[in-house]
């Protein structure tokens, strides 16, 4: 909703400076900086993946374009002419593509980063804003921090109220997960292995943003060595002997079940691996954006089905219709949590 310039904010003293109107001139990023709204927003450049999906989820209206083009599978997921907007490139990760006499030619009021709040991207944000002209906010991009970042996002769109709304589902959901297993010991709780790549022998170290909402639930057999991704070997997998395999990768999923090679592996054997849906985006990971709240509740009630009751359907259902803004039928449903894709 937007709001009268003159009408006066509430609630959000943490993100703005001086909060005079409905929409504020002056926004306090993730990393302190002070950005700078000429007025109001109805372009946004998104820096990277993350970024694109949670303005998408909260003002899709705004969205320029996507840093790649969606497949038809996932624009099936999405406001069709939104989801089918052009690709714009990327300014941050790995490929970055975006030219920006490119992005200046698309007149942009803001580039919105989601993800590492760290000098580099500090750097990156201030030479970009240097060179352009546009404003460049960067918000946090952990999975803990959604809730901040959704209100920081709604005071530089003019979208506070709907902003909230999608802060307080996340707020609720780790309240749900602290309240259900915050007193299971971390010695207690399932040892997990995510399983990336068709030989599922790449995974998240611990810490690393691919991994957030397994570590949030249960104990990542990596965690030992921190970092982000990495390849292991078959030797050390069984090693480590998880009791739930996780993947993002179908060929993976539909093989490990006869590969003689994993057959001793506890997970394997007692049937407990898992393929993470992921339209339009990954559940667990991939990219690693507020897609992944509806990935904490699958991955809840596949590691504690006793405590999560709920209705996987239904949770879908509502999660779509809330942050993807579409309606879901039985089939697409059941294809969606099937993983395929």
């Amino acid at each position: 909703m937007n709001l009268d310039r003159r009408t006066l904010l509430a609630g959000l003293g943490a993100g703005l400076l001086a909060p005079r109107a409905a929409f504020a001139a002056s926004v306090k990023d993730a990393t302190g900086r002070v950005i700078e709204l000429q007025g109001k927003v109805t372009r946004v450049f998104p820096a990277g993946p993350p970024a694109a999906i949670m303005l998408y989820t909260l003002a899709p209206d705004l969205l320029i374009g996507w840093p790649r083009a969606n497949r038809p599978e996932e624009i099936e997921f999405l406001l069709p002419d939104v989801g089918a907007r052009p690709e714009t490139g990327r300014i941050t990760g790995r490929g970055n593509t975006a030219n920006l006499e490119v992005v200046i030619g698309l007149k942009p009021d803001l580039i919105l980063d989601v993800g590492s709040t760290s000098q580099t991207f500090v750097s990156l944000a201030e030479r970009v804003r240097e060179q352009t002209g546009i404003p460049y906010a960067l918000l946090d991009g952990r999975f803990d921090a959604i809730p901040a970042s959704y209100r920081t996002l709604g005071a530089l769109t003019g979208r506070m109220q709907q902003a909230e709304a999608l802060a307080a589902y996340a707020d609720g959901l780790f309240a749900t997960i602290a309240k259900r297993i915050g007193a299971i010991p971390a010695t207690e709780r399932p040892r997990v292995y995510y399983a990336r790549g068709p030989r599922g022998l790449e995974t998240g170290l611990g810490g690393s943003i691919n991994v957030e909402t397994i570590e949030m639930l249960a104990r990542n057999v990596a965690a030992e060595n921190r970092g982000g991704l990495a390849n292991v070997s078959i030797e050390q997998v069984l090693v480590w002997n998880p009791d739930v395999i996780v993947t993002i990768d179908q060929t993976f999923a539909e093989s490990v079940r006869k590969d003689p090679v994993w057959a001793s592996v506890s997970a394997v054997q007692k049937g407990r691996v898992h393929l993470s849906p992921k339209l339009p985006f990954g559940w667990v990971d991939f990219p690693p954006s507020v897609n992944r709240l509806i990935g904490l509740w699958w991955l809840a009630k596949i590691l504690y089905p006793a405590r999560f009751p709920e209705d996987m359907n239904a949770l879908t259902r509502d999660f779509y219709k809330r942050f993807y803004h579409v309606e879901v039928s039985d089939a697409q449903l059941a294809r969606v949590l099937a993983g395929r894709g």
